[in-house]
């Protein structure tokens, strides 16, 4: 099977071969993984190397919004994540939160006035490959569900890199509009400061604000952690089985990302319908290089 995409960031065509098994990512040489769920916690610990080095915490708890943090990076030398920083107290790590959902706010609001939890359970415990999922209602002012969102969560560690996948799952309760916003969606914080080295980029090359609001496959966030002589890299990968694909995307001054469909107008979800979004992360170290990151696309897409 071949797929041509075509889209605009100025004018760009992708022409995608056929998907065959020298296109697709394989799992050799990956790490045995093993999940760790603290229920009286709320939380879900990745660990590789039998348990001793973590990779992520997945925090799910009651009343409050699902995220996580830390993200570690792929050789343990630094935390990829930040939780509430000062110039934006409501982003958590990496996070879902929609605007305007039938007027309500659930990007800037993440308390149990906006969240009910559902359930939290560990798919894969334990393998080369380890899930989880959250399912968590988004809750109006008279704390009824307008929204059941599912995130299955899929983690894999191979040659070095992280790959973390995500599907998001939206059941409506009732008719809802997500109204157009320049953001709201997945996000992404990592620890951002003033004079750090950092940069994010996208697939057609546009870099930190010439990347704001413009569609593309992926985007790309390098930025120096504490500890690191390089760049600590995640970049996210949209999924051309979303609608409204390829995704414009937010990227704010302090090098805050996220995939948005909300940028490019209002979109709507009928009661009792489901939307279902993919994405993937791939959490790595060192120089970006932009044939390979879009040839990682391409293997994320074949699969």
């Amino acid at each position: 099977m071949s797929r041509c995409i075509t889209f605009s960031s100025f004018t760009l065509v992708i022409a995608l071969m056929s998907c065959g098994p020298d296109k697709q990512e394989t799992h050799e040489g990956s790490n045995m993984l093993k999940v760790l769920h603290d229920k009286r916690v709320g939380s879900i610990s990745v660990y590789k190397n039998e348990g001793r080095d973590l990779l992520l915490i997945q925090n799910a708890k009651q009343g409050m919004r699902p995220y996580i943090h830390p993200i570690m990076a792929p050789d343990g030398n630094g935390e990829l994540t930040e939780f509430s920083p000062e110039h934006h107290k409501h982003q958590t790590g990496l996070y879902w939160g929609l605007k305007k959902v039938n007027g309500r706010d659930y990007f800037m609001n993440f308390n149990e006035d906006y969240w009910k939890q559902v359930s939290v359970r560990v798919v894969e415990e334990m393998g080369s490959r380890v899930q989880w999922q959250t399912v968590y209602d988004l809750l109006d002012d008279k704390r009824n569900a307008v929204l059941t969102e599912t995130q299955t969560w899929s983690l894999t560690e191979i040659k070095g890199k992280f790959l973390l996948d995500l599907e998001w799952r939206g059941v409506a309760k009732t008719d809802i509009t997500m109204e157009k916003f320049y953001v709201g969606g997945l996000f992404l914080r990592m620890p951002w400061r003033n004079g750090i080295r950092g940069e994010v980029v996208n697939a057609v090359g546009q870099k930190n604000g010439d990347a704001e609001g413009q569609r593309a496959i992926w985007n790309d966030v390098g930025i120096q952690v504490p500890g690191r002589g390089d760049l600590a890299h995640i970049a996210l990968l949209d999924h051309p089985d979303n609608k409204d694909f390829p995704i414009p995307w937010r990227v704010d001054n302090e090098l805050g990302v996220g995939p948005s469909r909300q940028i490019s107008g209002d979109w709507k979800i009928g009661r009792g319908e489901t939307e279902v979004i993919r994405y993937r992360l791939i959490v790595y170290t060192g120089e970006l290089n932009l044939v390979a990151m879009t040839e990682a696309w391409k293997n994320y897409v074949c699969e």
